[in-house]
């Protein structure tokens, strides 16, 4: 088995820090369990080598490949089942109303993974729009930093186990076997989410304003100070009142000022901060 030096240790968890605010430094162990096959597999002979080579920069979709394998966690449709529950009896009467004449909806899912939460979101703005007059715009922009899963996500393979806690009526409509004991996306759910790549350490800059920003469970990798800035960033990008979702296991509330607890972790911009 290779052996993670401490100073290759420090040389890799401060390289990720400077360049995509993601905190390793206490995670040597899960290092260590998540990339040794991978290297063995490649031909590396140490993690020196390796992190040589990823700090030389030249391979970008190696280090891609590297931050999904250090910060991917299992994920399924209806986690964290009470924000969608929010969303539903809540937040889509009220943008139902606040855009009833311009009948367009602005969500972001920032840090999309393999594409569960942005069609997951999308399963309800179907449900609830279909049963409006006229047509609305849900569309809905999901980004992530690892190309690899974005590219998953726009042609995705769910097994049965990831769609057990949706309605079976839900599993029928939105979804398509196989014949390999997987399923992929409805043609109506792909054509409502656009997948792009994005950095969240990099500066934003996006046409127009969003409504709801779902940023769940992505910030357990940033130390405070990284976390602070990327939120700081998102008030100039949110409407009035506009909301931002957080995972389960993260409390921003005393983080940024701009923004008040209005749900389980969901957090309501002031007007005047808008």
């Amino acid at each position: 088995m290779l052996t993670l030096s401490d100073g290759d240790f420090n040389r890799l968890y401060t390289y990720i820090q400077q360049h995509y605010g993601i905190n390793l430094s206490h995670k040597k162990q899960l290092i260590t369990s998540r990339l040794t096959n991978m290297l063995q597999q490649k031909g590396f002979h140490s993690f020196t080598e390796y992190i040589d080579e990823i700090i030389s920069g030249k391979d970008p979709e190696m280090v891609s490949v590297m931050l999904n394998k250090l910060t991917t966690n299992y994920t399924y449709f209806m986690r964290e089942k009470e924000h969608f529950d929010f969303l539903q009896k809540q937040i889509l009467p009220e943008l139902a109303n606040k855009h009833s004449r311009d009948r367009s909806i602005a969500i972001w899912s920032a840090g999309c993974s393999s594409g569960e939460e942005p069609y997951n979101i999308s399963m309800y703005l179907k449900e609830f729009f279909s049963a409006l007059p006229g047509s609305w715009d849900t569309r809905i922009l999901a980004t992530d930093i690892s190309q690899r899963v974005l590219d998953s996500a726009m042609d995705p393979r769910y097994s049965l186990e990831s769609l057990k806690e949706l309605p079976p009526s839900w599993q029928e409509r939105y979804f398509v076997p196989m014949g390999d004991k997987t399923y992929t996306v409805s043609d109506a759910l792909r054509k409502n989410v656009i997948f792009r790549s994005f950095n969240l350490m990099d500066p934003i800059h996006f046409r127009k304003k969003f409504d709801l920003i779902f940023c769940r469970n992505v910030m357990i990798y940033f130390d405070k100070t990284t976390q602070q800035d990327i939120l700081r960033r998102f008030v100039p990008l949110l409407k009035p009142d506009g909301l931002l979702f957080a995972g389960h296991s993260e409390n921003f509330s005393n983080l940024v000022r701009e923004f008040s607890l209005r749900g389980q972790t969901v957090y309501a911009l002031s007007k005047e901060k808008a």
